[in-house]
């Protein structure tokens, strides 16, 4: 027997203990620990053709005749998995818990069920860890663009406290449909930092990991705990450059949630997830999470059970991994330079300094090659508290010194000045101040200077 075996019901209870407020770095090195989980996406769309079904269908549709969370749990550990991921609510706002905020769930379907405490017990009684993911977009009460109100963020915190009260200890929250590109609920609609805050406050040592890696830069905990990575979507971790506690994720199936023809269809090579996937991103500081769908009776098919088996021949858990990278806390905060006024030295062509505060990291301010020391300034409206400044350039290097000031009354205030380190994200934390303006003067650079995006908090 692999001598690591017997580390893991050690790793997993340290995990899961009651014990509160543990170093955020803690946290991330367990997680990355685990290795190898399961995503569960099972909800509404397990009943409809589209992942995305009608966010109107009836409760009804929601019918399972056989649900047996022991069975999943059973399958995740014979795949050498330690932990499971339950989707709680998906895009369409459905819950699959006994919720008090609204009728639109299973416990008002036909099987009248609470499957996510069927699922944490099942899991628990397997010895996994258990985490939960929760869609801030939610179409049924209409949390989308162009309607989101004051009462959602109440509506989604009376749902998350009741997911962190009832249910244990949970390890992770995996939030989904919030500020990605196809969602368009940005950060400030529904406000990050609040919920963070909220959900740390229920459980200090349950992870917040926002699956929003398409957007910002791999250099950087940007609004979660941990850097996600959904390969399906294009999201592409790199295993000799990531420094960051990371996930990455993919289904064992063709999509997330069940369809019709998957007890016949073609899964994903069982060899491949284990030689291209869980080891070299375990290796690379990510835990790497595969989704296996339940089907419509709430059962497990037997092709899926099968390659969740050979993956446990071929694979097992070796203990802890390697000590994750010192890295930067996350940012959680309101990003109040975010398309406030500009003012800059010479830009190159169309790279104009308005660029570089638009919130969008795909554009940004170039400066013209002539200007031997090129600045950037940005007016916040009056007098701001701030204590966190980031610098995101184009590419890493360009800059090799520069300046960052803020401006009170008609003084400016130097916060740091000299060389930085090679690195594409440049984070500034500092007692808080109250700033007015906020300049970047680059007193040394090579080749091309573009700041991407510049953020104050």
């Amino acid at each position: 027997m692999n001598r690591y075996i017997f580390l893991l019901p050690f790793m997993l209870a340290t995990l899961m203990s009651s014990a509160r407020q543990k170093p955020l770095r803690e946290l991330q090195q367990a997680f990355v620990d685990l290795r190898f989980g399961m995503f569960i996406h099972y909800n509404m769309p397990t009943y409809s053709i589209e992942d995305w079904p009608d966010p109107d269908m009836p409760v009804s549709a929601f019918a399972p005749t056989q649900l047996d969370c022991s069975q999943w749990a059973k399958a995740a550990k014979s795949a050498g998995m330690t932990y499971g991921c339950l989707t709680t609510k998906h895009h369409s706002g459905f819950c699959i818990w006994d919720t008090k905020t609204t009728d639109y769930n299973s416990m008002q379907s036909p099987a009248k069920v609470d499957v996510v405490r069927q699922y944490v017990d099942a899991f628990r009684e397997e010895g996994l860890a258990v985490m939960l993911y929760f869609s801030i977009l939610d179409t049924h009460h209409r949390i989308r663009p162009g309607h989101i109100k004051p009462d959602h963020t109440k509506f989604i915190k009376a749902q998350l406290k009741e997911l962190l009260t009832n249910y244990g200890d949970i390890t992770a929250l995996i939030i989904d449909g919030w500020d990605a590109p196809w969602s368009r609920i940005s950060y400030d609609e529904i406000p990050f930092e609040e919920i963070y805050d909220y959900i740390k406050s229920l459980q200090p040592d349950c992870l917040v990991m926002d699956l929003n890696a398409a957007k910002y830069p791999r250099e950087a905990l940007f609004y979660t705990d941990i850097k996600s990575y959904e390969q399906g979507a294009g999201q592409k971790i790199s295993t000799s450059e990531n420094r960051l506690p990371a996930l990455a994720c993919l289904p064992l199936q063709r999509t997330w949630f069940w369809k019709a023809s998957m007890p016949t269809d073609l899964l994903r090579d069982v060899r491949w997830l284990v030689d291209e996937n869980i080891r070299p991103y375990n290796d690379a500081y990510c835990n790497f999470i595969l989704n296996v769908a339940p089907n419509r009776d709430g059962l497990m098919d037997a092709n899926a059970l099968e390659a969740l088996r050979r993956i446990g021949q071929i694979w097992h858990h070796d203990g802890p991994t390697k000590p994750v990278p010192e890295c930067d806390a996350p940012i959680i905060g309101h990003n109040i330079a975010k398309g406030k006024p500009t003012e800059y030295s010479w830009s190159y062509d169309y790279g104009i300094g308005d660029f570089a505060n638009d919130d969008d990291f795909a554009t940004g301010w170039t400066s013209h090659p002539t200007k031997e020391e090129p600045w950037w300034e940005v007016d916040l409206g009056g007098k701001k508290r701030i204590s966190l400044v980031t610098i995101v350039e184009e590419t890493k290097g360009s800059i090799q010194t520069y300046r960052l000031e803020y401006k009170k009354g008609k003084r400016w205030h130097t916060i740091f000045e000299g060389i930085v380190p090679e690195c594409r994200v440049k984070q500034h934390r500092f007692s808080p101040v109250k700033a007015e303006k906020v300049r970047i003067t680059v007193t040394r650079h090579h080749g091309k200077l573009a700041l991407s995006e510049v953020g104050v908090y």
